[in-house]
């Protein structure tokens, strides 16, 4: 049964998260896929720019991700302070 975001994130007990996504039925997210013969390889670099572009808008920094063929990690610390620290139209911008 799935849980409210709430019941899941509690900065009281940590500010660090792993977080996990990857892909299903056998595709691949970069790398050489043995089955067909492509490369996704090229995917890898872009994935690590968008992960790192994305902490820089949110209240959130990175303190470790590892992306593999068919899904990746990624350890996020959030920043409560800088988040308080916003104002409502800073919230908006981001």
């Amino acid at each position: 049964m799935p849980k409210p975001r709430y019941a899941q994130v509690a900065l009281e007990a940590t500010p660090y998260y792993h977080c996990v996504s990857r892909c299903v039925r056998r595709a691949f997210l970069c790398g050489n896929d043995q089955l067909s013969g492509n490369s996704y390889e090229h995917r890898r670099q872009w994935i690590e720019d968008k992960l790192l572009e994305l902490a820089g808008v949110f209240a959130l920094d990175i303190a470790a991700y590892a992306i593999m063929s068919n899904h990746y990690h990624v350890v996020f610390y959030i920043d409560r302070e800088k988040a308080e620290g916003w104002s409502q139209s800073e919230v908006i911008d981001q």
